[in-house]
Order: C-alpha cells, then structure tokens, then sequence
C-alpha cells in the first residue's frame, strides 16, 4: 500500500465488480478511505473483503443501494454524511445495457434512471459536503456510446420506441451534458468535474441487454480490455495530481479528447439540468426513512 491518496475519502458507485471494482482496490491500495456502494449486500461483502485483503487497507467501507432508486440513492446519500464529513473523490460507475424497457419505483425508464439521474442525484446531494473538501474531484464513467446519441426531450422515457443500444447511447450523452454544466456550475468552488470512456471492457454491463448482444459480450470477451484496464483512466482522474484544477473534459486513455458536438450544446445541457431537477424532486420537501425532514 501506498499513501498517495492517504486521507482522502473516495466513494465509488457500482463497487462490486467489473470497473469500479478495479478502482476501489486501486484507490485503497494508494492509502485512500474507500467507501463502496453496491447494490448486492452479499457480493458487496464478498469485493469489500477482497479489496482489503489484496490491498492491505482496512479502511473500506461499505453502503448498500439500488440506485435506479432515488429512494435508495436519498438513503446511501444520507448514510454517507452520518459517517463521514468530507468527500475528496466521488465516481459516478454504476450502469447497465437494458434489453427491455424496464420501469423504476419512481416510474422512469430504468436505463435514464440508473445511468443518469443516479449520477445527477447522488452528486447533488453531495455537493456540499464535496464543496467542503475542496479541492475534490467528480468522474463520472461515460462511454464513446454518446457520439451520435441525441436528447429528445418529447421522449426522454423511450415510451413512443424503446431500443437498449439508443437507450444507453442517450444515458451516456447525458453523463458528459451533465459533467460539462455541472464544471461551469462549479468554477471557483475548487471541485473539479470530468468524464471519461474506459474502453470496451469485459464486465457484467450487459448482462440484461438483448440476447444476440449478450452473445456477441461473451464472443468478444477475450478480446476485451480487462476491468483492471477499464479503470486506469478512471483511477488517473480520480488521482493524479496532474489534473489539479482540471475540469470540464472528456478523457480517454488518460488523454483529454473532444467529446461529441451535442455534448457541448449549453442550451441541451442546461435544459437537460433543469429536467433532471424535476424529475428528481431536487430541492423540494422529501422525506426517506430515518429522515427528519
């Protein structure tokens, strides 16, 4: 282990496995207070005690949420700050490919749900305590899927048509619309917010999407870049000091590279931002168990 990161809380979403696996043990073996946030409490577990054996860091932590849920990401979010008072790293990991539409607790398609308004939620819920810790930094885990993906804002729940591959293209293209506005939000905060593709990785992603892309994961899998590989970018953004007081950009193999032409549509973005505040009840009275108010 080393101290690089010693101090710092990192929390990372979709913990369990596949790329945020990767950057829990990363991260915790360069000293950080990790906590995890896993929909499973038994294979949460199971990476927690994993990441602290390979790392030889007991400062693992561990929160439990499904957060397609905004109920569930309410909770997390408030369990964080009961046991923690500062936030230097927050990444936002946690999707899936859907093959069929699915429909959440709150009534939103389960793709936007989970790959976006998870992401948009929990942040905001959390900006403060981020905003104290300053200088701390948000990655969120996008995908080269957004390139060619537009929002329609007449069918952002894909109730007219729904196909998982332009499902998740949209959620993606979401994720850098909501990173490029949330840095202009942030500037002389000292939070800084970047994006970034990991590169087609063998994980569990797309274990519900459509039976002929399952086959073609499995096939292509051996082909595929390790989770380990996947989550080099994500472990630089989260921690190399060369990108102190970099915001605003779209990485790829560590390298920040133009991201498509509508992720830098200001009107889309903030538009995008103001949905998304509605749809999440951002601001307005909510009450989750253990709640006062």
């Amino acid at each position: 282990m080393t101290s690089e990161m010693h101090g710092k809380v990192c929390l990372v979403t979709g913990a369990n496995s596949g790329i945020g696996k990767s950057t829990a043990l990363a991260l915790s073996r360069m000293g950080a207070n990790v906590v995890m946030v896993c929909r499973s409490r038994d294979r949460g577990e199971a990476a927690r005690a994993y990441i602290t054996t390979q790392s030889g860091n007991e400062s693992v932590d561990l929160l439990i949420a499904d957060l397609s849920s905004q109920r569930a990401t309410r909770q997390v979010a408030e369990e964080f700050r009961r046991r923690y008072e500062r936030l230097d790293v927050l990444v936002n990991n946690a999707g899936a490919i859907l093959g069929a539409r699915q429909v959440t607790e709150d009534g939103l398609e389960a793709t936007f749900a989970l790959n976006h308004l998870s992401y948009f939620l929990l942040t905001n819920l959390l900006l403060d305590v981020l905003k104290a810790s300053a200088s701390s930094r948000i990655v969120n885990v996008s995908s080269a899927a957004h390139e060619g993906a537009t929002i329609d804002f007449d069918d952002l729940q894909s109730e007219r048509r729904y196909d998982g591959r332009r499902a998740y293209g949209l959620s993606k293209l979401a994720n850098v619309l909501f990173t490029h506005e949330l840095a202009r939000r942030l500037e002389g905060t000292g939070v800084t917010a970047n994006c970034l593709h990991p590169g087609v990785v063998a994980t569990n992603i797309a274990k519900e999407a459509v039976l002929w892309l399952r086959l073609a994961w499995t096939l292509l899998r051996p082909v595929l870049l390790s989770p380990d590989q996947g989550a080099e970018t994500v472990i630089y953004l989260a921690s190399s000091p060369e990108l102190e007081g970099v915001t605003g950009k779209y990485f790829i193999k560590k390298t920040p590279v133009p991201s498509s032409p509508e992720s830098h549509n200001q009107d889309v973005a903030r538009r995008l931002w103001q949905v998304s505040t509605d749809l999440t009840r951002l601001g307005a009275p909510t009450r989750t168990s253990g709640s006062t108010g």
